[in-house]
């Protein structure tokens, strides 16, 4: 898997499928296999947060889920490189998983949402084996607590645990805790338990494609995201406009 370097932060470019078998590998290989769902967001929270930073640096994989960082990637070196997005992942494995038996574990969402994310998944994949669901408090959870979960999910023995916790809580708790969790994927994956759930609804096709996604879900909840999605969006711009200045004056 190539790297490339985006405003700082490492990200894997990688087609879709090639990721999707890297992933399937590492449980056919009972391999430890972290990988984060990179938006523009979350790359930009890192360039400013010294410890998220440090999680992406020691994650297998940081893919690129926001179309922006797919145009970046393409245009420093890569230009096979595609958008592997948490919720497609989630189906792709779900699917393609069940050739290999793989057991699933889910850990995040509002209390019901996991639940309901398994059943919906099981009922879309026949023969989807669904071993463990769990919503956490949504505030502090103490030392005991989530030892009681870790070896829950351990009892459990599942392949892979999808964590539904927001970025970046979801980051910090998959790199702090895979080293205690004996499956071989560790992937937080964000917002795939509210649209796999039936929770939100997803932007169409061809907004994901045209990097969109996140214009959709703006209109969808414009109090919670606004800060999120348009003041984050413009110091990306920056951020990137900084760089090519810096790699001219270079040259």
């Amino acid at each position: 898997m190539a790297t490339v370097e985006i405003v700082g932060i490492p990200v894997t470019a990688q087609r879709y499928a090639d990721a999707i078998e890297a992933l399937l590998s590492a449980v056919r290989d009972r391999r430890p296999f972290r990988a984060h769902f990179a938006t523009v967001h979350s790359v930009v929270e890192a360039t400013r947060d010294d410890a998220l930073h440090t999680v992406f640096e020691s994650a297998d994989m940081v893919a690129a889920d926001g179309m922006p960082l797919v145009w970046l990637s393409r245009r420093r070196g890569a230009p096979f490189a595609e958008r592997v997005c948490g919720p497609d992942v989630m189906l792709s494995l779900c699917d393609r998983g069940r050739e290999i038996g793989m057991r699933h574990y889910f850990v995040g969402g509002r209390p019901g949402t996991p639940e309901t994310l398994g059943e919906r998944l099981a009922s879309q994949f026949p023969g989807l084996v669904v071993v463990g669901t769990t919503s956490p408090p949504f505030g502090p959870v103490d030392a005991d607590e989530t030892s009681a979960l870790l070896d829950a999910i351990n009892r459990a023995a599942p392949d892979v645990v999808w964590i539904g916790l927001g970025s970046p809580k979801q980051e910090f708790w998959a790199a702090e805790h895979a080293g205690s969790l004996l499956a071989p994927l560790i992937l937080p994956v964000g917002a795939a338990f509210d649209f796999h759930s039936g929770r939100l609804r997803r932007a169409p096709g061809w907004m994901q494609k045209a990097g969109l996604e996140w214009l959709f879900r703006l209109a969808s909840e414009p109090r919670r995201l606004f800060k999120r999605y348009v003041t984050t969006n413009l110091r990306f711009l920056y951020l990137v406009a900084r760089e090519f200045v810096a790699a001219r004056r270079r040259r």
